[in-house]
């Protein structure tokens, strides 16, 4: 009996000529290459680079939490700088006012005019830091440049700079005078990262450098036509469709109300559907298996193997599943509901 692994590579082998395979050899030396200029700046943080060039290539946002120290800013900076794109930083406070991110109209006294005064958020790579400690306002002016591409400043609208990818980042301990994010705005970023402490080796490599990581010179790696090049190649990344069934699986799970009426792996589910009040929606499964086709170009295949799915799942679906309370009271958290999901969910 042919496997479904097998079938994959069969199928890419049919489909795809020697000159894609070359392509996704270019293409991961490429990602080799952005992992090799971050590590002369950030040290342990590999899976970081990643999964923060993961989302780049999917046109998608990303939410990075962890807390302060942990070279969030620094990570940021240096990604922009090895893909040579404009980059600013927005420092979110209660005080901020929309106008503050998108620009505003200035008026001119000498001639009775009022002109355009562009915002920090006309850049490439934008790194919205601590965006819960906006107001609702606020956040809504950044998420809403985030979703069209575009501000309005009074009646005219402008388009952001190509490409334009935002990282948020919020602090997971202090929560005094900040503004949660709703559901449906968190929704919109592709991914949630987790940073978490660096281990004792790696912490010994950060000390010894005394600080000096952001004078350390980095070159540009990456150009326009190679993301584009990259785009074009996840996009003909092989997902045969019993991959799509087991991430449509993996979502129902996590619709307590809809997965309670369908008979696949409910018995098991059974004792985890408690702790989620609203699940993850369709785009959540659109992400998953623009993330996994991507994951599979970054390991130099064209196929997408289960193993793919597994390992963007949680990054796509933390941030969009709504726990309930008996989950607050049994001290359970979101990633350990999904990978409790990835256990009972048979692999195709």
């Amino acid at each position: 009996m042919v496997t479904l692994c097998e079938f994959a590579i069969f199928w890419s082998i049919m489909i795809y000529s020697p000159t894609m395979e070359k392509e996704i050899e270019e293409i991961k030396a490429i990602i080799d290459e952005c992992k090799k200029e971050t590590e002369k700046r950030i040290v342990g943080q590999s899976q970081l680079i990643t999964d923060i060039l993961t989302a780049f290539v999917a046109g998608g946002h990303v939410l990075l939490e962890g807390v302060p120290g942990l070279a969030k800013t620094l990570t940021v900076k240096t990604i922009a700088e090895i893909l040579g794109l404009d980059f600013k930083r927005i420092q979110f406070t209660p005080d901020l006012l929309p106008a503050d991110v998108t620009g505003t109209l200035i008026y001119e006294q000498k001639t009775g005019n009022f002109t355009v005064r562009k915002g920090p958020v006309f850049a490439n790579v934008i790194l919205a830091d601590e965006i819960n400690r906006a107001p609702a306002k606020v956040q809504s002016a950044m998420l809403e440049a985030m979703e069209e591409k575009q501000v309005t400043i009074g009646e005219e609208t402008f388009t952001l700079p190509k490409p334009f990818f935002v990282l948020a980042t919020q602090n997971p301990v202090e929560q005094e005078g900040t503004y949660n994010l709703p559901e449906a705005e968190l929704d919109r970023f592709l991914l949630k990262l987790i940073i978490n402490y660096p281990s004792n080796e790696d912490e010994k490599e950060i000390i010894k450098t005394c600080g000096n990581a952001p004078s350390v010179k980095v070159k540009k790696v990456l150009s326009l036509q190679d993301i584009e090049k990259m785009q074009a190649a996840a996009a003909k990344i092989v997902c045969d469709d019993k991959l799509v069934e087991y991430i449509v699986s993996i979502l129902s799970v996590t619709r307590r109300s809809a997965s309670l009426h369908q008979n696949t792996a409910i018995s098991s589910a059974n004792d985890i559907t408690r702790y989620i009040s609203f699940g993850a929606s369709p785009r959540a499964g659109i992400a998953i298996i623009q993330c996994a086709k991507i994951h599979a170009l970054f390991e130099g295949r064209s196929f997408v193997l289960p193993e793919d799915i597994k390992a963007v799942t949680h990054n796509v679906l933390r941030h969009r599943l709504v726990l309930s309370y008996e989950a607050a009271a049994d001290n359970i958290s979101a990633d350990e509901i999904i990978s409790r999901i990835l256990e009972i969910i048979p692999l195709p």
